[in-house]
């Protein structure tokens, strides 16, 4: 019999990690590495590896959330933060990563431990499933910014994909690239090599720029 958890369906409030501010929802579902909250308006899927606390909410007796239908089809096996990156592939979607930024979109394609999602603003955007924070689907009559099709066509990654963000980053060696959304002017410039888990890049002054592997969160060409 599958165990209950004792929140679920009660008001809670989140602690993620590069937050400053709880988030604050309904929540709906938990699983191995995820779990689903609705704060009112939303439904937010939080990986579980960035959860430094969850508890219930101290006005948890006067909330009264009316939640929707889930985006997604229900499914009999337990919620997975795969099947939610699979069933969200071409849907509408924000994702927050990194500082105060979301970006907008719709996710392309899902890899061993990345995904491609296409963004009216940074374009094909591969993202390292370790540093999504959260994702919101939105209702499928949402597109970005109100552009038509015609005003923001789906289109297809530049880049080859690889299985790997490491393998990924191999291949854009050489390339101009723009790292975690460019927020740090010393994470733009030339991707000169990966050696020992190290990034090396040749920022704008032309001097190297040395980055551990493990905290890029995102990497986008311009």
């Amino acid at each position: 019999m599958k165990h209950r958890h004792p929140l679920l369906d009660r008001y809670v409030e989140l602690d993620i990690s590069g937050k400053m501010v709880p988030i604050r929802g309904k929540l709906i579902d938990l699983g191995q590495d995820i779990l689903v909250l609705h704060n009112g308006t939303q439904f937010l899927y939080v990986p579980l590896i960035h959860l430094q606390q969850l508890r219930l909410a101290k006005n948890d007796t006067q909330q009264e959330i009316d939640v929707p239908e889930l985006p997604f089809e229900p499914q009999n096996d337990p919620i997975s933060y795969r099947k939610v990156l699979m069933n969200a592939k071409g849907m509408f979607s924000e994702l927050y990563i990194t500082g105060n930024q979301s970006i907008h979109g719709y996710l392309t394609s899902v890899m061993n431990d990345f995904f491609v999602f296409y963004s009216p603003v940074y374009h094909s955007v591969i993202v390292s499933l370790q540093h999504l924070k959260y994702l919101i689907p939105y209702n499928p009559n949402v597109t970005p910014y109100t552009l038509t099709p015609e005003q923001f066509p789906l289109k297809p990654s530049p880049i080859t994909l690889a299985r790997t963000f490491d393998q990924q980053l191999r291949k854009l060696i050489g390339e101009f690239v723009i790292l975690d959304l460019g927020e740090n002017p010393n994470k733009i410039g030339v991707l000169k090599g990966l050696d020992q888990n190290m990034i090396e890049l040749s920022t704008a002054g032309g001097n190297p720029v040395f980055l551990h592997f493990d905290h890029v969160k995102t990497v986008h060409l311009p």
